[in-house]
């Protein structure tokens, strides 16, 4: 469920029109209701509720905009980070330190002293080598890292093949069989605290049973890895649960995710950690855009060319994503058309021959579930610039994110001297 509804004709994000946002703001825009991203996280959140010891982190990488930290900041959720940026940003939102897991294959130095220095929960270990890099740097600190090796269990996600990260030949993580003296030799290192095991298979997950296989064979390690004399407090689950993007679709539910893990991992006496993203923010936004022309094709589909483009949205161009259409003000009509951006790209696209409601040049549309991967995987490509993100609260709305024009960014560069 979300709070994007049509009301007098005309779709409302939670009780604003649209309309008043784009007449406010102007277009291309993100548009995200608090009510929603507060429901999803209190949903997920609930699905657990049977399990003894959980901690929630919330996938920054999914949208980290501050003001939508800030509100998974008070619905009690921690901050699942990929980077020194989103440490930080997680840290301004309010999030505490001993809240944050620090994932990522490629942590560099600087920060994992930014991590260590903050004092944040777990760092998930990616390789020996990044466990071995860490101990060092956390001993020269004085410090302890409390840290999670994150093991590859060589299962398909069955999703997007760049989405999916738990087959062997994905990047992430220590081959699963190989785990167990990994983690014992980094148990050895005065700067490590070896606490846990991790996993992550992938993104946009449309089944359990991989999640399901893969928490199988995480369980057999914990097993392995204790009776080797090792302590395992805590096992991080990873996120990955999927959400409808077209209407119609059926996906599990968190209460059918919850009941899995309760059945597969309940018996491990772990702290379970979770790092739910697109599952609660994905249906919490939508980009509102508007029609800048219909351009007549050579088979008679028109092109609807939008003022959003695949530097705003990128989803489509990087997946083929897709997103619903949705007229703001839908007259009743439909029509067969293309959707696509002003890029000079052919990869711009945003729907081939979708049918959709029937719109004119300078009507307002929305491409719905847009919460998650949609800003925050923006670029200025095409030299335009960064779109603004609102946020709703019942009757009213603020802007949370600037629009970034293009005049703002290319302030930034220089031409050196030589060149004059």
């Amino acid at each position: 469920m979300d709070h994007f509804e049509f009301r007098d004709g005309i779709l409302h994000a939670e009780d604003v029109p649209l309309t008043a946002i784009a007449d406010a703001v102007g277009t291309p825009v993100y548009v995200y209701s608090r009510a929603t991203l507060e429901r999803h996280a209190q949903v997920f959140k609930a699905a657990l509720a049977g399990l003894p010891r959980t901690h929630v982190a919330f996938a920054v990488k999914a949208n980290p905009n501050l003001a939508v930290l800030r509100v998974m900041q008070r619905e009690g959720l921690g901050a699942d980070v990929v980077s020194g940026g989103e440490l930080a940003r997680a840290l301004a939102a309010g999030m505490p330190a001993q809240d944050v897991v620090f994932s990522g294959v490629g942590k560099q130095a600087h920060e994992m002293v930014q991590g260590l220095q903050a004092g944040i929960g777990q760092f998930n270990l990616e390789s020996e080598e990044e466990g071995v890099e860490l101990a060092a740097l956390a001993a020269a600190l004085g410090k302890r890292a409390p840290c999670a090796l994150r093991v590859n269990p060589d299962v398909d996600a069955r999703t997007h093949a760049k989405i999916s990260t738990g087959k062997a030949e994905n990047k992430f993580g220590v081959p699963i069989d190989r785990a167990a003296g990994i983690y014992a030799r980094l148990s050895a290192l005065p700067g490590l605290d070896m606490r846990g095991v991790a996993v992550h298979i992938g993104s946009q997950l449309s089944q359990l049973e991989p999640l399901e296989e893969a928490f199988g064979k995480l369980g057999e390690l914990i097993a392995e890895i204790r009776a080797a004399g090792f302590s395992v407090t805590h096992a991080d689950l990873g996120g990955g649960l999927g959400v409808p993007y077209k209407a119609g679709e059926v996906f599990p539910s968190p209460a059918e995710y919850g009941a899995m893990v309760a059945r597969v991992c309940g018996s491990w006496d772990c702290t379970l950690m979770f790092e739910p993203g697109r599952v609660i923010c994905g249906n919490a936004g939508v980009l509102l855009t508007k029609v800048v022309r219909v351009k007549r094709s050579s088979n008679n589909t028109p092109f609807v060319v939008v003022d959003a483009a695949m530097n705003d949205l990128a989803r489509p161009a990087m997946y083929g994503a897709w997103h619903d259409f949705d007229a703001v003000r839908p007259s009743g009509a439909k029509m067969s058309a293309h959707i696509v951006g002003p890029i000079c790209e052919t990869g711009d696209t945003f729907a081939m021959d979708r049918e959709i409601d029937a719109v004119q040049p300078g009507d307002l549309a929305v491409f719905r579930t847009a919460g998650a991967y949609g800003a925050t995987m923006a670029s200025s490509y095409n030299s335009r610039g960064f779109v603004a993100e609102v946020m709703v609260d019942g009757d009213r709305f603020a802007v949370v994110a600037d629009r970034i024009l293009p005049e703002a960014i290319s302030a930034a560069e220089r031409v050196p001297d030589w060149l004059d």
